[in-house]
């Protein structure tokens, strides 16, 4: 192909298919970059065939969606036919596939949007035929845009399957309809059965169907179901599952009636409410087989006809052991006059909830995400907000030595109650109540329990009913945002509680684990970086171990241990593993497992671990966050606002989730306005609210380069921790101060500063020498006291103590502070090389704190930040 092509200049080849050949080109007549797609359509390239190519493509240029691919122009040049196209920047669906598996909730957010475009097209007159992962492109910023609509048909109008499997290339993504060549059935379920094509490789990484021949492709096409896509990864939830196979129906009459209805269903799973598509049962398998062996199926339908009401009793039985899709237990009233006894009521649900998480065949929603459910509740919303079919209520109360538990299980699509049945015994005996509860709702949900999950449910946790109660309170303290100004003293009074629990039963096994929990986290967030914490931790695990030395939360609790204490990765693994098998409905098990993976760099399978841990904790908050920070690092700035988004659906009165969804535009966009904004309407309205955002303020400021506003900020964090962004490195608010005043050019005020920061931190490394994060700290002081050499010293050992090969997110964040510290003290060279290494991964810096932050001010100038600058734009 020559490089002068009329109008277009062609400058390299980015894809080939069996219509043609697309190039990046250049448009000279209006000085663009496009796409230019050069039709080849071998010996089937009819004059009828290119004149309907023509006007396919004249139709689909009609077009005006953001989804779809806009075609600029539709021509023919010295007998080769073309179109020219918008030139999206960024990658294709396949080359994304190639390199792993999407997480389940990003395919799942990919196709809904997908599915939306396809019906806009659908509604004016408009099919695909020819959806598969080259034929989406992503832009940078991760959103699906679809390119060649209409042009399939070409080669499917009259011919034969084998007449045009060369111009066809795989039929992976081919409805059976298009297989066989039958372009009267082809219709919008035809794009539907692409549109779960696609989806089945994004959860899958496979095709539905791929032969090692294409004559074998649509032999297993036609003959055959595709495989479950949970026998791939095991991880694809059921519900999801259900919906990409309702796509792959062969009978269009059984996909979905619409591409519409298909983005509908998605979205229903992607906010946790029932959705429309069935699982496959019995009936379901029994017609498919017929349908691929009608001659057997005609000669055995009086067998079946006498097998008739057996058919009925076994189509009962399935119809009653299809798994719910979830159950929740939610908190148990205390009718007791002593309101002290809510935490027995507490401890009672929260032992009926842990039984029931052991069962592997149901979906146990985790306590976090049921505890707002407090008094009066309309159980059909909660079983929508929770995407779950059933839940547990009951009430609680203690008396003169007796205890009496109400329970009932209620369909939450009914409304209609399943079983309830009363518990009345001596206190001494109560413990044996939430073994039983849990056992009977099993029995009313049809779940089948191992011999090693009925041993879990029916161990009573304690004998004590004290150490219960004290447990009960430390729970509830572990449940409450750690990264708080309260969490560290919450984490050390749940510390004194169990230790009091264990004191009065000392074989409290679950007591041990989460002792463990709480020193691990204590050391972990940096509150206490001794060895003596991580001993402590060690001691209530051992003593968990000579306990239980099986038990899932024994192998959890040596994960956290290896993991918060020691960085530990491989052997943190290794013990999920185990723990993952008895503990199926734990999201701790995967919320680790994401945050392990997270700082090894694996940043997909994180998300997809995350995405699962909130599929069992719909409601956490924390868990949220953590999954919106990962697509932050990755730059992926639509999926983190969609699910702070979603975080604000679950606490609409959440200050500092409304300023980190306003701080989302500072950094993809250098836009300060909206953070602005909601600062000043929380000062005007709620002054003594500005704590809880205080930290997003200061940024704010020094970002719009506002020395009376940073001061007001700082003033406001009280005696709150400084962080800059979503941060683990802990500023002295001397330090702030000091940055202020070189901000201002006031050297005097910000070696003053500084030098009050030095000291304070000082004793920081003093106390804790190896931790990176302190010494950074010290670094950037020293780098702004002049201290050139320590300072780079310092700034240096720190990434050595924590490299990035180690931690790809801590890491990153010592590598970007190493930058600071080079710009600061003329490091130029430096400074560069570190801002290269944080910019071309995952990591917090970003185009707004480039731009904005006065940090970076004596880079500015030099032609390689501009150029650091520009390759984080928004595109």
């Amino acid at each position: 192909m020559p490089r002068e092509f009329g109008d277009y200049e062609l400058l390299e080849e980015i894809g080939r298919g069996g219509q043609g050949v697309v190039f990046r080109a250049w448009q000279r007549s209006l000085s663009r970059t496009v796409a230019v797609k050069i039709i080849g359509v071998g010996q089937f390239a009819t004059n009828a065939h290119l004149k309907r190519l023509r006007r396919e493509a004249e139709a689909a240029a009609k077009l005006n969606h953001p989804g779809i691919v806009p075609i600029y122009e539709v021509g023919e040049r010295d007998g080769t036919n073309y179109f020219s196209m918008r030139f999206v920047e960024g990658d294709r669906l396949d080359e994304v596939v190639s390199r792993g598996l999407v997480s389940a909730r990003r395919a799942a957010e990919l196709i809904a949007k997908v599915a939306r475009t396809v019906h806009y097209a659908h509604e004016h007159g408009i099919l695909h035929r020819d959806i598969k992962p080259g034929n989406i492109l992503l832009d940078t910023d991760g959103e699906p845009h679809l390119t060649d609509f209409g042009l399939a048909r070409l080669v499917e109008h009259g011919s034969t399957v084998t007449g045009s499997l060369e111009v066809m290339g795989t039929p992976s993504y081919m409805a059976p309809e298009q297989a066989v060549g039958n372009n009267a059935g082809v219709s919008r379920a035809t794009d539907v059965y692409g549109l779960g094509a696609v989806l089945y490789e994004l959860l899958t990484g496979h095709p539905p169907f791929a032969g090692r021949t294409t004559y074998e492709t649509i032999h297993l096409l036609l003959d055959s179901e595709p495989r479950q896509p949970r026998s791939w990864n095991r991880k694809i939830d059921r519900d999801l599952s259900a919906v990409c196979l309702k796509c792959l129906e062969k009978n269009p009459r059984y996909r979905y009636s619409s591409a519409l209805e298909l983005a509908e269903d998605l979205e229903r799973w992607l906010y946790h409410e029932p959705i429309l598509a069935k699982r496959s049962g019995f009936f379901t398998h029994s017609r498919k087989w017929m349908q691929r062996n009608p001659t057997i199926a005609a000669l055995i339908m009086l067998s079946v006809a006498l097998a008739a009401g057996l058919g009925v009793m076994m189509w009962q039985r399935e119809s009653i052991r299809r798994i719910p899709a979830g159950i929740a237990v939610l908190p148990f009233e205390n009718l007791s006059d002593n309101k002290e006894d809510a935490f027995f009521a507490d401890g009672v649900q929260d032992d009926i909830l842990t039984k029931l998480a052991k069962i592997a065949d149901l979906k146990v929603i985790s306590r976090t995400s049921v505890m707002g459910y407090r008094g009066k509740r309309d159980l059909r919303q909660i079983g929508r907000a929770l995407g779950v079919s059933h839940v547990v209520e009951g009430t609680a109360r203690r008396s003169s030595g007796w205890v009496r538990v109400n329970a009932q299980l209620v369909d939450t699509r009914t409304d209609v109650g399943v079983w309830a049945d009363e518990y009345e015994r001596a206190l001494n005996e109560a413990f044996a109540i939430p073994s039983e509860i849990a056992q009977e709702v099993a029995q009313q949900l049809h779940a089948k329990i191992s011999t090693a999950e009925k041993q879990d449910i029916e161990r009573k946790p304690t004998a004590d009913l004290t150490a219960f109660e004290l447990y009960a309170q430390a729970r509830i303290l572990l449940s409450a945002p750690i990264f708080s100004a309260t969490g560290d003293a919450n984490l050390l009074q749940a510390v004194d509680l169990l230790n009091q629990a264990v004191g009065h039963d000392p074989t409290f096994f679950q007591a041990y684990c989460q002792l463990a929990y709480s020193h691990d986290l204590l050391y972990f967030l940096g509150h206490d970086r001794t060895r003596a914490r991580l001993a402590m931790a060690e001691a209530a695990i051992e003593a968990a171990s000579r306990l239980f030395p099986d038990a899932g939360e024994t192998h959890l609790a040596r994960a956290e241990n290896l993991y918060r204490g020691y960085l530990n990765y491989s052997d943190a693994l290794a013990e999920l593993e185990v723990a993952a098998r008895a503990l199926p409905n734990d999201p701790r098990v995967f919320e680790l497992e994401g945050y392990i993976q997270r700082r090894q760099g694996r940043w997909e399978d994180a998300i997809r671990n995350l995405e699962r841990a909130a599929d069992l904790d719909p409601r956490n908050v924390f868990t949220l966050e953590q999954l919106a920070l990962s697509y932050q690092l990755l730059r992926r700035y639509a999926e983190t606002e969609s699910l702070l988004d979603r975080v604000l659906t679950i606490e609409p009165n959440n200050l500092e989730i409304k300023a980190a969804r306003a701080f989302v535009e500072l950094d993809w966009k250098a836009d300060t306005r909206p953070l602005h904004r909601l600062i000043d309407e929380i000062r005007a309205t709620n002054s003594s609210a500005t704590q809880t955002i205080a930290n997003y303020w200061l940024f704010c400021a020094l970002a719009e380069r506002d020395a009376g506003g940073a001061n007001d900020a700082l003033i406001a964090t009280g005696e709150n921790p400084i962080t800059l962004a979503n941060e683990n490195v802990v500023f002295d608010r001397h330090f702030a101060e000091g940055v202020i005043g070189r901000m201002t050019n006031d050297e005097a005020k910000a070696r003053s500063a500084f030098s009050a920061a030095r000291l304070e931190q000082q004793k920081i490394i003093d106390a804790q020498p190896n931790y990176g994060p302190a010494l950074c700290v010290l670094g950037l002081i020293d780098a702004g006291l002049g201290r050139k050499s320590e300072a780079v010293r310092e700034g240096s050992q720190a990434v050595e103590f924590l490299p990035l090969t180690k931690d790809a997110v801590g890491g990153a964040e010592l590598v970007k502070y190493l930058a600071t510290i080079a710009a600061w003290v003329d490091e130029k060279d430096l400074a560069f090389e570190q801002l290269e290494i944080v910019t071309n991964r995952p990591s917090s810096i970003s185009y707004g704190q480039l731009k904005l932050l006065p940090f970076w001010d004596p880079l500015r100038g030099d032609p390689r930040f501009k150029k650091v600058v520009a390759s984080l734009a928004p595109k």
